[in-house]
């Protein structure tokens, strides 16, 4: 089992490298990564030296876009989400970009901290435009309160590859369950697939032989295709439907 885990993550390193390309854009470089935007867009980030390292930045491209689109983040809640998501991974906001600073040694961890909170982001507040009511991470917090579910927000686990990957909630063990890591995906896609099943892969080398990860998915606004459910279940991510919540309760309660 461990080597068949271990291949899958180093096939995953190769496609990332393979995937990256880089352009020089006066005294910038543009890094284009295989990761897609809601639009289906790559997403870019860029890089220049700053004092002796490398500053990292979307040139403000993840909260103009979410702007443009009738989301605004104006509100305390949202700010307050906003701020908690970034400081998740150690991101800084300046202005309406993103950025982090990174010294040669750590710059492939900073680089995958700022793409990963880019992701993040993006689809906390994809939905988040006037006629939705709610932000999906709000309804999940509000449903686990309601139900006295035991949870530690917004835990960050440095994994196996010394990337740090962030679960918005942790569930203690308890006497009938093993630990639990819970992912709220808003706008479930291949991309967000993928990525949860990279950070389970790497996070549960360093966590607890019998912890376990659920992957809650928002379908009130989108069908949730079936090839997403089945490449988190196979690995080892318990998919669970947000209309059908209620199946998983017992287990996240415990």
């Amino acid at each position: 089992m461990i080597d068949e885990i271990q291949a899958l993550m180093d096939a995953y390193v190769a496609w990332l490298r393979d995937k990256t390309t880089l352009r020089s854009v006066g005294q910038v470089v543009e890094i284009t990564t295989p990761y897609l935007d809601r639009h289906n867009d790559y997403l870019q980030i860029y890089a220049k030296r700053s004092n002796g390292r490398f500053l990292l930045t979307d040139d403000g491209y993840i909260l103009d876009d979410l702007r443009l689109s009738g989301c605004k983040l104006d509100s305390k809640k949202r700010q307050h989400l906003l701020r908690m998501t970034l400081n998740g991974f150690g991101v800084e906001q300046e202005g309406d970009a993103l950025t982090v600073t990174a010294s040669p040694q750590n710059f492939a961890l900073r680089k995958h901290n700022l793409i990963q909170a880019m992701l993040a982001v993006n689809d906390m507040f994809y939905l988040a435009a006037p006629v939705v009511g709610s932000l999906f991470l709000e309804d999940v917090t509000a449903w686990l309160e309601l139900n006295e579910v035991r949870y530690v927000p917004s835990v960050k686990f440095t994994g196996k590859s010394q990337y740090d990957h962030v679960f918005d909630f942790a569930i203690p063990k308890s006497k009938r369950e093993s630990e639990r890591l819970v992912r709220a995906i808003n706008r479930p896609s291949r991309e967000t697939a993928e990525v949860l099943c990279f950070a389970w892969f790497d996070t549960r080398e360093v966590r607890p032989p019998d912890s376990q990860a659920y992957a809650l998915l928002n379908d009130s606004e989108q069908t949730v295709a079936p090839a997403i459910l089945a490449a988190l279940e196979s690995s080892d991510v318990h998919a669970v439907l947000w209309s059908q919540r209620d199946s998983v309760l017992p287990k996240l309660a415990a």
